[in-house]
């Protein structure tokens, strides 16, 4: 998991902008959404304090569930640390301060900015999601790093650990259309903030903190027909290996299925969505 990240200030708009000014041909799609991933990152990599709060964040949300929280939560024939590790890492991607930067970039004047030039409008939308997606998987990566110092390991065989990694990549590029969306809506860096908080109830009610049998009667519905839900049986049924169906309720298959019709759902209406908003501006 990924605890939420902060953008740093919002640069000059100047520093992009002539990276991109239009030359004899206006850039394509791909390069303008390359230049603005690489703006983005780069700031991140200017102020390193910010991935390493936040990592040390996520290694401190990770070891309070698996040992304090841990022994609490049955989870059946399958280790807890088996059962946490893989939704921490499938659901990071609604943990990421996406929100907070598009929020920050749009208060600057650098959206109004980069509309003023000769360049495909939606690349800088698809740049941050790129952008987005990179910093969320380094997330992903300590949280699986993390995972096997303290016990977790993967038992369906390393082509199931590179399909769940995957898995994970996907899951975290949709969700950075959602928090595009809600850091284009939100009008400020502060409200983009809080209105990322609103995901928070897709954790909580789904199985990736506890199987969805220990939930309330009418809660369980809920929780097993929507996205999480399936995203992170799929991560966990890949890791577990085995007879997932047995273990887990259902094939792997049947989750991976399941967890990428729910990725192009939210991916097509955000992208949508956020299009149509930037679009506004």
């Amino acid at each position: 998991m990924t605890a939420p990240l902060t953008s740093p200030t919002s640069a000059s708009a100047r520093s992009i902008s002539a990276s991109i000014q239009a030359p004899a041909r206006p850039p394509g799609v791909w390069a303008t959404a390359a230049t603005y991933a690489t703006r983005t990152i780069k700031q991140f990599i200017r102020t390193p304090q910010l991935l390493v709060v936040n990592a040390v964040t996520s290694i401190m949300f990770l070891l309070i569930f698996r040992f304090v929280f841990g022994g609490a939560i049955g989870t059946g024939d399958v280790a807890y640390v088996d059962f946490l590790i893989p939704a921490l890492a499938a659901v990071s991607g609604l943990f990421a301060g996406g929100a907070v930067g598009v929020a920050e970039d749009m208060e600057s004047g650098l959206f109004d900015r980069l509309r003023s030039l000769p360049i495909p409008r939606p690349a800088v939308l698809l740049g941050r999601s790129i952008a987005d997606t990179l910093l969320n998987t380094w997330g992903t990566v300590i949280t699986l790093v993390v995972g096997v110092i303290v016990g977790f390991r993967v038992h369906g065989g390393p082509v199931a650990a590179v399909g769940a990694l995957a898995l994970c990549i996907v899951f975290a590029a949709s969700f950075s259309w959602l928090m595009i969306f809600l850091g284009l809506v939100s009008g400020s860096a502060q409200a983009a903030q809080g209105m990322s908080f609103s995901v928070f109830p897709l954790i909580f009610v789904s199985s990736a903190y506890v199987p969805v049998e220990s939930m309330p009667g009418w809660l369980q519905p809920i929780a097993n027909n929507q996205p999480v839900t399936a995203m992170v049986g799929a991560v966990r049924a890949l890791v577990i290996g085995g007879d997932t169906e047995a273990l887990l309720g259902h094939s792997t298959s049947w989750f991976v299925v399941r967890s990428l019709l729910w990725s192009i759902v939210i991916l097509v209406v955000f992208a949508s969505l956020s299009a149509r908003r930037f679009a506004r501006l």
